[in-house]
């Protein structure tokens, strides 16, 4: 049944633009469609955004969200392949059914990834403060991941669940949240990231071509395998680069709670540097940190196979996210800029 309900939703993402799609149901449901390296690309003149999804109404869910980005007719979502095409249109789908407007004159923002053609997915919900509308804070997580790893008897495909379906999954929802409430006097930037995993390439070229656009932004909050909790800690994620802003202590205070600690080993292994995070530090100099919620001892599948939506633990993701929207709310609505550089 799982099978069939992700193949009723791949079919329908790859009907013709513009087509009125009637609701699925038993009598009218489709043949599957042909393997996903069997699909041809869309044809990249028409507006990927027009594509309906008659289920989007209930695949917003947390769960529903991960399990789509992570399954395995995606094809672990490498730079490239049409497992990401899908995951892109998706993406794209829940943007537009949400209200969150293209950033650019379409949601795409194209680069060329090591020979391969790439895109970032990147939305708008202006703020709507005339003032600090000017102010932006950029939200992000990448949503690609490596295609295959090492097999596990006849299982190559690395899902990437944790990594970076999680994320994504955070940053929709955040998406989702403020394009509704539209409660935000700051304007607020969603990104998603492609070809993070050949080197941070995609957040290395969005970054580039918003500081030639000359924007002001005010931090840059990334989001990074959220997808199991911590051991014995008494936050509920880390944030790297802890000592380099006092976004930590604002955000807690925002958030009325400790939300966000620090984790030693992010440090250790200088994680600031590793994640898209830091291509916005590089061009801006403004705090942009990565929250994670893996701590190197509470997720054994990183770039394996193992790494599938089953594993998530779906009510911390949850708790999570409903977390990080009031210290993300009083970010977006402080009248000055509180969060500074150390």
């Amino acid at each position: 049944m799982k099978k069939l309900f992700f193949y009723i939703l791949l079919g329908s993402l790859m009907a013709s633009c513009g087509t009125a799609l009637q609701p699925v149901n038993e009598s009218n449901v489709p043949p599957p469609p042909p393997p996903v390296s069997d699909v041809p690309k869309p044809d990249p003149t028409k507006d990927q955004v027009t594509m309906v999804f008659p289920n989007i109404s209930k695949m917003t869910s947390v769960q529903k969200t991960i399990e789509f980005l992570a399954a395995d007719e995606l094809q672990g979502r490498n730079t490239g392949s049409q497992g990401i095409e899908i995951a892109a249109q998706f993406i794209e789908a829940r943007f537009k059914n949400s209200g969150v407007s293209s950033y650019f004159d379409s949601y795409r923002d194209n680069f060329t990834a090591k020979g391969e053609d790439a895109f970032n997915i990147v939305g708008v919900v202006e703020g709507n403060d005339p003032t600090l509308k000017e102010e932006i804070i950029i939200i992000g997580a990448h949503y690609d991941h490596i295609g295959n790893a090492k097999p596990v008897g006849d299982d190559v495909i690395a899902n990437g669940a944790n990594d970076n379906a999680a994320g994504t999954t955070a940053v929709l929802a955040l998406a989702d949240h403020f394009a509704k409430a539209k409660s935000n006097k700051r304007t607020i930037i969603f990104t998603l990231y492609s070809a993070e995993e050949k080197g941070l390439l995609g957040s290395k070229h969005l970054a580039k071509r918003l500081k030639v656009e000359n924007i002001t932004p005010y931090v840059m909050f990334n989001i990074e395998m959220i997808g199991v909790p911590m051991k014995a800690k008494d936050h509920l994620v880390y944030i790297s680069g802890y000592d380099l802003s006092n976004m930590p202590e604002k955000f807690n205070e925002y958030a009325g709670e400790k939300v966000i600690g620090f984790l030693p080993k992010a440090k250790e292994f200088n994680l600031f540097r590793r994640s898209d995070n830091y291509p916005f530090y590089q061009e801006f100099g403004i705090p942009a940190h990565t929250i994670s919620s893996f701590d190197f001892t509470n997720f054994d599948h990183y770039h394996a196979v193992g790494d599938e939506a089953d594993k998530m633990d779906i009510a911390f993701m949850e708790n999570v996210i409903g977390k990080l929207i009031p210290g993300l709310e009083r970010m977006a609505n402080t009248a000055s800029q509180e969060i500074k550089m150390n």
